[in-house]
């Protein structure tokens, strides 16, 4: 089934040049020219992947379909009926904007990318795809909500694409926020298998 989730506390962010100074959390941040879909209104985007086991169920062609929900997938490593292997998937999200301004994402379901003989080098690859960022962003500000005798508290940030978004915050991060222009964050950059410089990333976090 395709889910859709409307924008607003949603924390996504399309990356374009991931500003320069963004520390990776291990090694060299792996963005060097990524594509800005945000602009054009319409953009499918790279949105997560994930490694699994799976068995060869049957030979058609030169494809093979796996378990377990009988899925085509290119053979590409010669196996057999019976095989056990490691499969990548991946998940995209078509992003709109309408003309009033109020965006959406439509996730599509996952399917088969790539198969493995070892979980290890699927693991590899996923590593690359996937890529853990720390960085520091300017702090818009941070609000205060009251209903029925219970209070809410929220920081809106600015991603490095000049995105802005709003978390929710505890009551002792929002007092000690009060004060800042800079916050540090973790993002998730997400990479397109086929074509390395479209990304996209998550808000993951705060990381002080």
């Amino acid at each position: 089934m395709v889910k859709r989730v409307l924008f607003g506390t949603l924390a996504l962010v399309l990356a374009g040049s991931i500003a320069a100074g963004c520390g990776q959390e291990s090694g060299k941040s792996s963005t060097t020219a990524a594509k800005s879909a945000a602009a054009a209104g319409n953009a499918t985007v790279p949105w997560d992947y994930k490694v699994e086991e799976a068995k060869v169920v049957d030979l058609v062609g030169s494809d093979m379909t796996i378990s377990p929900n009988n899925q085509l997938l290119a053979n590409d490593d010669n196996y057999a009926t019976g095989d056990k292997i490691w499969v990548l998937s991946y998940m995209t999200a078509e992003m709109k904007t309408a003309s009033d301004g109020q965006s959406s994402v439509n996730l599509s379901q996952w399917a088969p990318l790539k198969s493995y003989r070892t979980a290890e080098a699927a693991q590899t690859d996923l590593a690359g795809l996937k890529v853990q960022l720390k960085t520091e962003v300017d702090l818009v500000g941070v609000y205060k909500t009251d209903y029925q005798g219970k209070s809410r508290y929220f920081a809106v940030i600015t991603l490095p694409t000049g995105n802005s978004v709003k978390q929710p915050v505890p009551e002792d991060r929002y007092k000690s926020m009060k004060e800042q222009k800079t916050v540090k964050v973790m993002l998730e950059e997400v990479h397109d298998f086929g074509d390395y410089d479209l990304a996209m990333a998550k808000f993951r976090g705060w990381a002080d």
